[in-house]
């Protein structure tokens, strides 16, 4: 019952993909997207269809042993990406239903695992997590909810009565069963609660920026009584460890829905560039259009895809943890997802900022993909701490190992070169305690996303043997120099900013970042840009 698989086989993923495009092409058209959006209403029918027994999409997160396909992280990740390409606020319920059974499936008992699992595989149960309270927001340290020990005459755990309010609950109005944390004495532990139980309630739903066909609300417990085998691995206490032990797959599939709403919203501008004539030609003909507000996204998108791809790859061999690469994915690809979005607004002019050609609402959605499952900022200081620790650990061996693996594969120079100056920048940060300052972890936090991918999108190229090849290695190169050139100049900015460095200090810092031969990293970017425009011309015009 490991969370951790090889997951599906090309030919099964084929299949689930396939249904998935089916159904969504059936029952969420444009006039069904903008309706549900423009009412704010769940659609329950359509979701129950989807669990139905008919099309079982739930099935592909459960556990094989009680029903479930056995998805693993690849497979999450793909299925994710493509409803998020249909519509973000559908895929969140999925989201939600994936994220309420984690608990179950890596704290659970096996009793618990077959009985609740298997009830949710058979009867097709809508599941929500209840972790997010009004006033802890990210801070679960700060947790409101109680659930009281209660004695039978022996003196013997029979019950726990729970009281308490969570917050911004996906599928909070519409679950059957509910995964919720509660203090207990022994420490933060999850229970499951099913929606009738006496006592538990819901609020009215959210009314939302964005998502607003994903119903969100609170729950409210009061003195709700759970039998004590409610309690998830019969032991108080493992709720934090529960939740953190999952990170790597959620993260994941949000980092997915900002790869899908992006790539979206993009291809949209794309098409909307080809088909609209100004003076004369194309505008997806000129440098404004493309340059801007296409290529560079385009860029991004593809590193955040091979990012993805690479910790899926881990997650299936059955590498534990990867919360930070979790974190790391999440981040990058959701701020690439929001940027791509808004560049497509901007892209369609006039008519981006109406509902009828969608990219608004796409905006719109992908925009909480930044809040939900950790905001930008925990992320930020996720990643910034623990990469710190380890580049000072290994004397920056962690990032000079990567700097090493692309050397050898004969390519991706311009992000080993990214690789190495991250490693010397950490460094250098460390020697006067810089990273204390919260803005500088974040600086560095959001370096280490950018080099990270720009690792894995060179590697990625370097390996490819598709057609997509040509297209891959422009975007590699054009990352990868890009993320080059930040760590230099956001290295220098952040140890002159300090004003703890001496004018030697900074430059030796100048030359062991190379920072010279890192600025050279932007030759022949023009052409570049032009390759992933025509690249992305011929896919749109072929397909």
């Amino acid at each position: 019952m490991d969370r951790t698989r090889a997951g599906l086989d090309d030919e099964t993923l084929g299949f689930v993909l396939q249904t998935l495009k089916t159904v969504t092409e059936r029952r969420l058209d444009q006039e069904t997207r903008l309706h549900l959006d423009q009412d704010s209403e769940f659609p329950i029918d359509l979701v129950n269809e989807m669990l139905g027994p008919e099309l079982g999409l739930h099935l592909l997160f459960l556990p094989e042993a009680v029903g479930g396909l056995g998805g693993g992280g690849r497979d999450l990740f793909r299925v994710s990406e493509e409803m998020a390409r249909v519509d973000l606020a559908v895929a969140t319920a999925f989201l939600a239903i994936a994220l309420g059974v984690d608990p179950i499936i890596v704290g659970g008992t096996d009793e618990q695992k077959e009985h609740w699992l298997g009830r949710i595989a058979e009867e097709g149960l809508i599941v929500a997590y209840g972790v997010t309270e009004p006033e802890a927001g990210s801070n679960v340290a700060n947790l409101k909810t109680v659930a009281e020990p209660l004695m039978d005459d022996d003196g013997n755990i029979r019950a726990y009565r729970i009281d308490g309010t969570k917050q911004f609950i996906t599928n909070g109005g519409v679950a059957q069963i509910y995964t919720v944390l509660a203090k207990t004495p022994n420490g933060p532990s999850f229970f499951v609660i099913e929606r009738d139980a006496p006592g538990f309630s819901v609020g009215p739903p959210e009314h939302k920026h964005g998502i607003r066909a994903s119903n969100t609300t609170q729950i409210i417990m009061e003195g709700v009584e759970v039998p004590a085998d409610r309690l998830l691995g019969l032991e108080e206490g493992k709720g934090l460890h529960q939740a953190n032990e999952v990170f790597g797959f959620t993260r994941m599939m949000v980092a997915a829905f900002g790869l899908g709403a992006g790539e979206e919203a993009l291809q949209r501008a794309v098409t909307y560039g080809l088909e609209r004539i100004q003076f004369g030609a194309p505008l997806y003909h000129m440098q404004g259009f493309t340059h801007k507000l296409i290529v560079p996204h385009a860029v991004r998108l593809e590193a955040a895809r091979a990012y993805c791809e690479q910790v899926a790859e881990r997650l299936d061999t059955g590498e534990p943890g990867l919360q930070v690469e979790g974190a790391v994915a999440k981040l990058f690809a959701t701020e690439a997802g929001n940027a791509a979005a808004d560049a497509a607004i901007q892209a369609h002019g006039g008519y981006g900022y109406t509902h009828e050609y969608e990219v608004e609402k796409i905006r719109r959605d992908v925009r909480i993909t930044t809040i939900y499952e950790g905001t930008s900022e925990i992320l930020q200081n996720i990643i910034g701490t623990h990469r710190w620790r380890m580049t000072v650990k290994t004397k920056g061996g962690f990032y000079r190992d990567m700097a090493t693996s692309l050397r050898e594969l004969g390519t991706g120079e311009s992000a080993a070169l990214a690789a190495d100056a991250l490693a010397e920048t950490i460094l250098a940060c460390h020697a006067k305690k810089l990273p204390r300052e919260q803005w500088a972890m974040f600086e560095m936090a959001r370096l280490v996303a950018e080099v990270e991918t720009a690792v894995a999108l060179a590697t990625k190229a370097a390996r490819d043997s598709s057609p997509s090849k040509e297209l891959l290695m422009a975007s590699a190169r054009l990352h990868g120099g890009g993320a080059a050139r930040d760590v230099a100049v956001t290295g220098l900015r952040l140890l002159q900013a300090s004003d703890r460095y001496s004018d030697d200090e900074i430059e030796a810092y100048r030359t062991a970042v190379a920072f010279d031969r890192i600025m050279t990293t932007s030759a022949g970017e023009l052409e570049l840009m032009y390759l992933v425009a025509t690249a992305l011309e011929e896919e749109t015009t072929t397909a």
